[in-house]
């Protein structure tokens, strides 16, 4: 297959892009190589698919309508995986406008890219942060997720809606997926996982919001790029059971589906944190510190439908995701 993915450049988007390439497919990524966080790592992790003769890198903000234009028409993409967005939930309190050209109005010229180039379906990346003030345990996407707490959250909402009215006017396919705290080799340096092995290997101390009671889905990214491939294979189909009498979420009559990306095995962020140092043979100084704005204490993916859909089963503990990011680590930085 012809697959465009943006956000190519990003931790998500570079190892999918990896995988498709390795199957066979042709990959058009397209990135604008932001400076969010270090634009180095990002080139680091285009130079892993430059060069592939399948593979075209293309230049560009997702927010620039003419540009989209111009890739989509050129391109053709038969299928299309969204990962450009801006990221942290922390962030969308300093600078929301960011969020909005980004996850809403960029993700308004995929969906009318797809729309006018006849592509045959839409994944996109959606976040368990859409749960919000949601309490029940595991978060289902059958669950209501009206009460977003920070604007990244609603902008991922939003973008579910946005979808879904796509699907339903024009009969697009489209795939939303809702990823559970993605970790491993080459990842985001805003992450946890990233400050903190920066931090302890720097003999400084880390900030553990929350008391370290918080806990999280922590999801390898091997498994992450697994849903997604599968998800991409597994095109949207409408529900035909679906009543508007007792409306479902997750689905629709428009070809149209929502799914958790997650390990299904919720761990605390004290353990999380042992295993780091237990692997970095260093103990961390730590300052304890309460939930920040916009931040919730718990995440827990209920995956079963992925698993009835598509066969998606994560197979990774994280005593071993973060020993193989921790190899990554020193491996990348020389240390």
């Amino acid at each position: 297959m012809r697959v465009l993915i943006t956000g190519s450049a990003g931790f998500i988007g570079s190892a999918l892009a990896l995988r498709l390439l390795e199957r066979g497919d042709e990959v058009i990524g397209v990135d604008n190589l932001n400076d969010y966080y270090d634009v180095g790592l990002k080139q680091a992790r285009l130079a892993r698919t430059s060069g592939h003769a399948a593979y075209t890198d293309v230049r560009a903000d997702i927010a620039d309508r003419a540009a989209m234009d111009r890739v989509f028409a050129e391109y053709r993409p038969q299928r299309v995986v969204n990962l450009a967005a801006q990221a942290g939930v922390r962030y969308s309190l300093e600078n929301p406008h960011a969020y909005v050209e980004t996850n809403l109005v960029g993700f308004a010229n995929i969906l009318e890219g797809c729309r006018h180039h006849g592509v045959e379906h839409l994944v996109y990346a959606s976040s368990s942060s859409v749960y919000g003030a949601n309490t029940h345990m595991p978060f289902s996407v059958h669950d209501n997720v009206d009460h977003p707490v920070s604007l990244y959250a609603a902008s991922k909402k939003a973008n579910e809606l946005m979808a879904h009215t796509y699907s339903h006017l024009y009969g697009l396919p489209t795939t939303g997926l809702r990823f559970f705290t993605v970790y491993g080799p080459w990842g985001r340096p805003d992450m946890a996982l990233f400050l903190f092995t920066r931090k302890i290997l720097a003999g400084e101390p880390i900030d553990v919001f929350n008391y370290g009671k918080h806990r999280r889905d922590f999801t390898y990214i091997d498994d992450i790029v697994e849903g997604v491939i599968r998800t991409l294979d597994h095109v949207a189909r409408p529900n035909p059971e679906w009543s508007g009498d007792a409306p479902d979420s997750a689905t629709s009559r428009a070809p149209y589906r929502l799914y958790n990306i997650g390990n299904n095995q919720p761990v605390e962020l004290m353990h999380y944190i042992e295993v780091l140092e237990k692997h970095l043979g260093r103990e961390a100084e730590k300052n304890m510190l309460p939930l920040q704005p916009g931040d919730v204490p718990d995440t827990y993916a209920d995956v079963s439908d992925l698993v009835a859909d598509v066969g998606y089963q994560p197979a990774t503990s994280v005593e071993d995701g973060v020993g193989r990011f921790v190899e990554w680590y020193k491996d990348y930085y020389r240390i």
